[in-house]
């Protein structure tokens, strides 16, 4: 075809140049369409709340790291360093004193001092969301303007930890009385940076505060983008519209990885996804349509086509990474013929119908389908449907599902908020035990593990938990997983948290001065 061997070398040098070429396409020089002093980071979600006692969801949590400050911050190593309680003393078992620190101002000029905290703990513990983070707390006791008390009606091993959690975050009392009912949608806090405006479903413009008592952050302006789609997300990076992407999709970290502009950030993180039971409603109060339900589902096939293999199998609640964990479980296989056998002693030899519920996250709307196709092979023929966000927390809640799919992180990295929240049969609905789930000898290993100073009974109480909830099986079992994020090269600093809370504090953005 080719008789002139020039022409013949000159094609094929054309054509390994376009190969190359196109092979490169992606890393193409991206660049930031943002201004210089501004920070745009994007989630999965709206906050729901920029209350922190109003909800324990992470879109709002996310944010609200950045609105307010505890008593004790814990790192991205889960190291308990001073916030704004410079100090701290276990008194007796029963009591713990904090020294505050001074000068601190909130966002609205108030001056931080500890009727604030005293204010803060007592509407803490009348929340129905997150109450049970500091549930032993009988009395909150001011001694000076910066000197406080935090007394238990019983020993409570986890308090420090809880203490770092952004519910337990610091708020102004006069700050809430003003607002009201209004108060979620106009937070003042004492943190980096202050609330300036939300256009709900859209986005959350931050502002630093340059009263900042541990010095102002390095970025102006921070913007919180509500981008549901995964894919859309790491579209925002490609196009230089988006600074930080949270939650970077399986099927999309090629992309990042693969641009010299961008740069993909991985790490570990205390959260377990499952798919939950109403175990209030039938089927799903008996134990064994429950079972037959962890094996009816092959949790590897999920990990594999949602995750593409990025997560291990949650053999019961928590990951090795908390203090608690019990690694001995050996969880539930995939055996469909197993499932069936559960569901004819069950009666339900010929299945039944039901609904399984997810919010609009793509990645769970893919597990919901995957799931949906197996229970359709044991002859239960499961509807999916898809509620909003703050909907869908209101209505599980309630109680209003048969079957829901969510995460819960053990924040505090300890297993009394890995457990308790979700087992414990005082914490039905918001609080977090969707499930509707009651076991009286659950009840008791839980509040042993949250009383017992002694940590080795904390930990025998919490294998013990582990066991009895598993053998339960209020949920389908699915996956713990690496959390990361995508970021354009011009950010510096910034680091993932465990717990999920990003702090954005000391971000910068290469080539943007910090005005003073």
């Amino acid at each position: 075809m080719f008789k002139n061997k020039k022409v013949l070398s000159l094609v094929i040098v054309t054509l390994i140049l376009s190969l190359v070429l196109t092979a490169c396409g992606g890393n193409k020089e991206i660049a930031r369409k943002n201004p210089a002093d501004t920070l745009v980071v994007a989630q999965g979600a709206d906050a729901k709340t920029l209350d922190p006692h109003a909800s324990n969801d992470q879109p709002s949590s996310r944010v609200i790291k950045q609105i307010y400050n505890t008593l004790i911050f814990a790192n991205e190593d889960m190291e308990l360093v001073p916030a704004l309680a410079e100090s701290w003393t276990s008194i007796d078992e029963l009591t713990w004193e904090f020294k505050l620190a001074q000068g601190v101002k909130f966002h609205n000029g108030e001056e931080f001092k500890a009727s604030d905290v005293k204010f803060t703990f007592e509407r803490m513990i009348n929340s129905p969301s997150v109450a049970h983070i500091i549930g032993p707390v009988s009395e909150v006791k001011v001694i000076d303007d910066y000197t406080v008390q935090i007394i238990t009606s019983e020993p409570f091993a986890p308090l420090l930890s809880h203490l770092t959690h952004t519910a337990s975050s610091i708020l102004n009392e006069k700050a809430v009385t003003d607002a009201g009912a209004d108060y979620g949608q106009k937070p003042v806090g004492t943190g980096p940076f202050k609330f300036v405006d939300w256009q709900s479903g859209d986005k959350i413009a931050l502002e630093r505060f340059d009263e900042y008592f541990q010095g102002p952050a390095k970025v102006k302006n921070v913007v919180f983008r509500n981008i549901t789609e995964g894919t859309n997300r790491t579209t925002g990076l490609e196009t230089g519209e988006i600074d930080i992407a949270y939650d970077i999709e399986p099927i999309d970290k090629r992309i990042v990885t693969d641009n010299s502009s961008l740069e993909l950030i991985e790490g570990p993180s205390f959260s377990n996804e499952y798919l939950g039971f109403n175990t209030k409603k039938a089927p799903f109060d008996d134990i064994r349509v429950r079972q037959a339900i962890n094996y009816a589902v092959d949790v590897d096939e999920i990990i594999a086509t949602v995750l593409e293999g990025a997560g291990e199998p949650a053999k019961s609640p928590l990951t090795d990474l908390v203090f608690g964990a019990n690694n001995n479980i050996e969880g539930y296989k995939y055996d469909p013929e197993k499932a069936k056998e559960l569901l004819k002693e069950a009666g339900y030899e010929n299945g039944f119908q039901t609904t399984i519920w997810t919010n609009d996250k793509p990645e769970r709307v893919r597990i919901a389908e995957i799931v949906q196709a197996k229970l359709k092979e044991v002859g239960i023929e499961a509807k999916i449907e898809q509620v909003e966000w703050g909907a869908y927390l209101d209505r599980t809640a309630a109680g209003e599902h048969d079957m829901y799919i969510l995460g819960w992180t053990a924040v505090t990295g300890d297993a009394d908020y890995g457990l308790y929240a979700l087992y414990h049969s005082s914490q039905h609905g918001d609080a977090g035990n969707r499930f509707f789930y009651s076991n009286p000898e659950v009840d008791k290993l839980l509040d042993i593990g949250k009383t017992e100073v002694d940590q080795e009974k904390r930990l025998e109480a919490y294998k013990e938990a582990q066991e009895l909830i598993v053998q339960d099986a209020p949920q389908l079992f699915l996956f713990f997983k690496n959390q990361n994020a995508g970021q354009h090269r011009a950010i510096k600093g910034f680091k993932l948290h465990p717990a999920g809370h990003h702090s954005l504090y000391n971000v910068t953005i290469e080539g943007a001065t910090v005005e003073e």
